[in-house]
């Protein structure tokens, strides 16, 4: 019974990370009026359901491999952090606040692995050439990403805003549509990033438990972990999109193209690195990364990405206590 309910929790982290980190996916394009909410939202849920199952699982690998405790204990411990992630995601969703999904993961494994077996029960890692590797790879590649994020932001709208000033009049309609191009990559990244985490969670519970023999991803469960990614997604998430869409600087047709762009660069050649990143943080970087670009540093509303910040920062010891507590209440039921 342990099993199934700690896979339940994973299919259940994957629904929210669709509904709460997904909406940055479309949050540019639905905020300059290039798309209804609705439409956008189920397009970006096809590319999405897309990501998670043509791509690789090394972002998958890089998950499984945070938490090194005994099979005994491998249910209660990735149980227990993948439900407080969850708990997380939907508290942080309903405030409307993009906190990241893979921090909120992060801290969940490691405060429920701290309980069961101290330091030696987590493993810290680092990086293996370039790959992320352990709970320090992966806080590198959440660290770097943002800032590449904001570069490519500020370098990309400085280049489109010079290249359409030479064009000739009537970029309307192109611009339109190459964010709706952009809107699918960036989609598809966030299926092939954020669905193989739930990916790795399933792939651990069903390692330590005997069902598989190596650190595999079967078939099913890409399946049942993009189809859930897929149902968040389209729930939708307005509450995310207004805050990066419109509370953090206001953008025109050709900044959302280039926050679009610069996100879904980073996040797919992340996927393909097997680095997990948070496409909340990559996407709110290169909003701010715009105003940059635009030398506009006083039309960004510094009070909103303050708050974000604030509970970025909060997020990975918040879920790790919340991971500690739930573990401990796991093991006094069972």
């Amino acid at each position: 019974m342990g099993l199934e309910l700690a896979i339940a929790f994973a299919i259940a982290f994957a629904v929210t990370n669709g509904f709460h980190d997904a909406a940055n996916a479309i949050a540019a394009l639905v905020a300059t009026r290039g798309a209804r909410p609705g439409p956008a939202i189920a397009f970006s849920a096809v590319f999405n359901m897309a990501g998670a199952l043509l791509v690789g699982s090394a972002v998958a690998d890089t998950i499984a491999g945070i938490v090194d405790v005994s099979p005994d204990d491998a249910v209660a411990v990735i149980g227990a952090g993948v439900l407080a992630a969850t708990m997380w995601n939907v508290a942080t969703w309903w405030l409307g606040l993009p906190s990241s999904s893979v921090h909120a993961l992060v801290g969940g494994l490691v405060g429920a692995a701290l309980v069961e077996g101290g330091t030696g029960a987590v493993h810290w890692g680092g990086l293996d050439g370039w790959r992320p590797v352990g709970v320090v790879g992966v806080l590198i590649a959440l660290t770097v990403s943002p800032v590449i994020g904001l570069a490519a932001g500020a370098a990309l709208v400085r280049a489109n805003r010079r290249v359409l000033r030479s064009a000739a009049s009537g970029v309307r309609v192109p611009v339109r549509r190459a964010q709706w191009a952009m809107a699918a990559a960036l989609s598809f990244g966030h299926g092939a990033n954020d669905a193989q985490k739930a990916m790795g969670v399933i792939a651990a519970l069903l390692l330590a438990t005997g069902h598989i023999d190596t650190l595999t991803v079967p078939l099913w469960v890409k399946v049942v972990c993009g189809a859930a990614l897929t149902v968040g997604t389209a729930m939708g998430g307005w509450r995310i999109v207004r805050t990066i869409g419109r509370r953090i600087i206001r953008m025109a047709r050709v900044d959302a193209l280039a926050t679009q762009t610069a996100s879904a660069g980073v996040i797919l050649a992340a996927s393909v690195g097997g680095a997990p990143v948070s496409t909340t943080e990559v996407v709110a970087s290169s909003v701010v990364g715009v105003g940059a670009g635009r030398r506009r540093w006083r039309h960004v509303h510094w009070q909103v990405v303050r708050s974000i910040s604030v509970a970025w920062v909060t997020t990975l010891p918040a879920a790790a206590a919340a991971g500690a507590l739930v573990f401990l209440v796991w093991e006094a039921v069972s």
